[in-house]
């Protein structure tokens, strides 16, 4: 009986740790908006804007990433 409900405990947290995942989803797409809004105003800005957006995007990325990591660490780790 408790390994059930050791699994159920495992695979909720699995899902919870992936909601940081959607906020990275969602930070990417503000950051390309912006990037590509400031491009349409003013061109002469292109270089900057797009590395800037790169690495925010790289940035975001990494949390989803971390995320993706912490959830395969409850759903497979060594856990009793």
């Amino acid at each position: 009986m408790d390994g059930n409900i050791l699994d159920a405990a495992r695979l909720i947290g699995a899902g919870l740790a992936m909601i940081g995942a959607a906020g990275a989803g969602v930070g990417i797409g503000l950051s390309v908006h912006g990037a590509l809004g400031g491009m349409a105003r003013n061109p002469d800005t292109y270089g900057n804007l797009l590395t800037n957006m790169i690495l925010g995007v790289a940035f975001s990325e990494s949390i989803a990433i971390y995320c993706l990591v912490i959830a395969f660490l409850m759903l497979f780790g060594i856990v009793p």
